[in-house]
């Protein structure tokens, strides 16, 4: 900016020293001389308040856009903790299964001997065999599908998690751009 004043000054002096040097000093030329001063310094007053208020915008929008980003940087931790908890969970919910799965496969195994050992009541054993078999295959169903729904619900933590990522990376780069636009506008002053 204070390039502007500078050259705008110096073309100033130029224009005087040409008339003064072209005529000798007149009270006309000398007044117009002033006036065209006096104009010069408000145009450049205005350019240069001009060119601050974009700086100051500029840098509001800076500002906005980081804070936006920390925000979002915020949002994305939780997410992440939310990620680790639902694992977590999910562990946990894979050790219970599989411990119910042994323990109902110990109970079918007891059951199956005892059955054997008491071929008195072979029919009945049969009977308390096949239905200890269906609550393993509805158990066993029930696992699997509780295991679907859960990586299901990991695949969609991952795609919401590069979702975000990817947020996060344009809105650096869009204040990466902010940053460029701040040095132009100061050299072209």
């Amino acid at each position: 900016m204070k390039k502007v004043v500078k050259k705008k000054e110096s073309e100033t002096k130029k224009v005087t020293k040409r008339k003064i040097g072209g005529a000798k000093a007149k009270g006309d030329e000398l007044s117009e001389l002033k006036r065209e001063m006096v104009k010069l310094k408000r145009t450049s007053n205005a350019n240069v308040k001009e060119l601050e208020s974009k700086v100051m915008s500029q840098n509001e929008d800076i500002q906005k856009k980081g804070e936006e980003i920390e925000k979002l940087k915020k949002q994305l931790q939780e997410k992440g903790r939310e990620l680790e908890k639902a694992k977590k969970d999910l562990s946990e919910l894979k050790k219970e299964s599989s411990s119910k799965v042994k323990e109902l496969e110990a109970k079918v195994q007891e059951i199956t001997e005892e059955l054997r050992k008491k071929e008195n009541d072979l029919s009945t054993s049969k009977e308390l065999v096949k239905q200890k078999e269906v609550e393993l295959n509805k158990m066993r169903e029930e696992i699997e599908y509780k295991n679907k729904e859960l990586a299901t619900k990991d695949m969609e933590m991952e795609s919401y998690k590069k979702v975000t990522e990817e947020r996060i990376f344009q809105l650096e780069a869009k204040m990466k751009e902010l940053e460029g636009k701040v040095p132009e506008s100061s050299s072209t002053s």
